[in-house]
């Protein structure tokens, strides 16, 4: 019985995807934009565990800055971008390489492709802020061909139709799970790739400690790895919402990495272009997701009410310690050669 009435929410999950899919591209932009707008503002109210993650999570990472009232708002905003952006998602299909201009300003794209970026492979490290399910999309359209990860639905007939929409302007999608061959062979050919480097891992996999907020989390280091082994400069991108309606589609600076950091620096390299966006202006950013499901033992500050202590997450704060220290004597015996 319990298997029967799963199967029959895939089928309507699966049903109602392919009427969006379908009905979306054929409205008007402004249209999908509003409803998204009502729709998102009415899902911050009645989904109540994303609601309270939220509130949860913007307590905690700026505590007196924001008043109750304003965390409120911003949970608001919050549920309206990513509807937007799964909006856009829907709609991109009427998106050509004549009219994406009118969606996106591609300022930095086009001088990114102008200086030979097109040409060799490059890390797009991802946010997931505003519309960032565009960026993919809309590089693509500037010539730049990715491989992209993604995360496959619990709902396995969602799939094919996700695919085909974030594959519409000329990338490849693939699973996390055994991405890291194919990511370094796509780079190895001068191909692109792009990956979300901001949602939490969980501490039992391969992950790293990075400080977001103020808060510790665990994040892949896909990105760094990939730039240890293929050489490949990693560029923090992410899509910035404007005024109009529109997004900017904003390619940070290459991070300088020197030969010697390791995974975890640069993944906090990486975090660190990131935080002042998302502090500057927090709505776009998801945050009824869980950022921080670990608490490390003896916090000396306030945590989300739902993180937990967890001993895969003890290991890898003594792991990063230790790293942390190797580094300093490093430096310390560096600057004593040179002085000598």
């Amino acid at each position: 019985m319990k298997n029967s009435g799963k199967r029959w929410r895939h089928r309507l999950e699966w049903v109602a995807i392919g009427t969006l899919a379908w009905t979306i591209p054929r409205l008007p932009r402004r249209v999908c934009l509003a409803l998204a707008d009502f729709l998102g503002g009415v899902a911050a109210f009645v989904h109540w565990p994303g609601r309270q993650v939220a509130l949860s999570n913007l307590e905690n990472a700026f505590g007196q800055e924001l008043s109750p009232q304003q965390r409120k708002v911003l949970v608001r905003e919050s549920y309206q971008y990513f509807a937007r952006a799964m909006a856009d998602l829907f709609w991109s299909p009427r998106l050509t390489s004549e009219n994406v201009a009118d969606v996106v300003d591609l300022g930095e794209v086009e001088r990114f492709v102008a200086a030979g970026g097109a040409d060799r492979g490059v890390i797009f490290a991802c946010l997931h802020y505003a519309g960032f399910e565009l960026i993919a999309h809309v590089l693509g359209l500037a010539g730049v061909r990715c491989t992209v990860v993604t995360n496959a639905f619990k709902n396995p007939l969602l799939n094919p139709t996700f695919n085909e929409l974030r594959e519409l302007s000329g990338h490849q999608t693939i699973r996390r799970e055994g991405a890291m061959l194919r990511l370094y062979k796509a780079l190895r050919n001068g191909r692109s790739v792009g990956l979300a480097v901001d949602l939490t891992v969980s501490a039992k996999l391969p992950s790293v400690l990075i400080t977001c907020f103020g808060m510790q989390t665990c994040v892949t280091f896909a990105h760094a790895w990939l730039h240890r082994r293929a050489g490949a400069p990693i560029v923090p991108t992410h899509c910035e919402p404007l005024p109009d309606g529109r997004y900017k589609l904003v390619l940070h600076q290459p991070l300088e990495i020197g030969p010697e950091a390791t995974n975890q620096q640069i993944a906090q390299m990486c975090w660190d272009r990131f935080e002042p966006v998302v502090r500057r202006n927090p709505a776009p950013w998801l945050w009824m997701y869980k950022h921080w499901r670990y608490r490390p033992p003896q916090a000396q500050r306030p945590y989300p009410e739902y993180a937990n202590e967890s001993p895969h997450f003890r290991k890898l704060l003594a792991r990063t310690e230790k790293e942390k220290a190797a580094a300093a004597v490093a430096i310390s015996a560096s600057d004593a050669g040179v002085h000598g």
